[in-house]
């Protein structure tokens, strides 16, 4: 077993009053939700998923199958769209970790759990990710950060500790999918999760559908994108079908915050 998690399981030993996972099914929250459970044992231990109006539905019974797996006490908190991200600013990933962590802060507390940790690792720190911004600022510990836990580790840790997880692609927020400084509405949120949900369907996992109006613009895997190409005229009705006009392949494949780019 990796020493930086066999000596956060340690560090998380003296933690008291319980102990409260933002968890978000992923696979970084997952295995910070079993380190807490092998720390303080299961019954001082609770997961914290917030529900808001875009993300990816499939992400809520993902949390939920997998905090039943570990045995532990798991509750859904309820968000609504934060004030000032109506239009999809490019501080979004801020204000909505401000308003979470707020949330799930109170409902931690009101639970009997005084300490609440995010599972962002130390590549989210490299990336100089403006969420991280929100948690200092409301005390939120990191503890993968603080014990110098990267991505590979945290799925190396949790294929050795077998948790379903382990293999998961990383995912994000329906609001990465869309432009900055526009109207964001329901129906193009639903519209592009049902577009990547097809596309997974048809087993093309690293994926993103990014919605430009009309225009859905798909991202692959380089490995991907012959086979996609492949079920082109059946991939470009089925999106028609969702209310997309227009098709296209994004020739850069999958990329992270291709939204967050310069002309996106």
């Amino acid at each position: 077993m990796d020493a930086r998690y066999e000596a956060l399981v340690d560090r998380l030993r003296g933690a008291g009053g319980g102990i409260a996972i933002a968890f978000s099914g992923g696979v970084d929250s997952a295995l910070l939700l079993a380190c807490a459970r092998e720390a303080v044992g299961p019954e001082k231990v609770l997961a914290l998923t917030a529900v808001t109006p875009y993300m990816v539905r499939q992400e809520i019974g993902d949390a939920v199958a997998v905090a039943a797996e570990l045995g532990l006490r798991h509750e859904l908190v309820e968000m609504d769209m934060p004030s000032g991200m109506e239009d999809n600013p490019p501080d979004r990933c801020y204000r909505c970790k401000h308003r979470m962590y707020q949330l799930l802060m109170e409902r931690a507390r009101l639970l009997g759990h005084d300490t609440v940790l995010d599972a962002s690792n130390l590549d989210d720190a490299e990336q100089s990710r403006p969420a991280l911004q929100a948690l200092r600022e409301l005390g939120i510990g990191t503890p993968f950060i603080q014990q110098g836990i990267d991505k590979e580790a945290v799925r190396a840790v949790s294929q050795a500790l077998d948790l379903p997880t382990w293999r998961k692609p990383s995912n994000a927020c329906l609001l990465t999918r869309l432009p900055h400084n526009r109207p964001v509405s329901m129906r193009e949120l639903q519209r592009v999760e049902e577009a990547e949900r097809l596309l997974q369907d048809m087993t093309f996992e690293s994926v993103r559908v990014r919605s430009h109006g009309s225009l859905a613009r798909i991202e692959v895997a380089p490995s991907q994108r012959e086979r996609l190409m492949q079920r082109a005229d059946e991939i470009g009705k089925a999106l028609q079908g969702l209310g997309f006009r227009y098709a296209c392949l994004d020739l850069f494949g999958y990329r992270h915050g291709s939204m967050d780019e310069p002309g996106a």
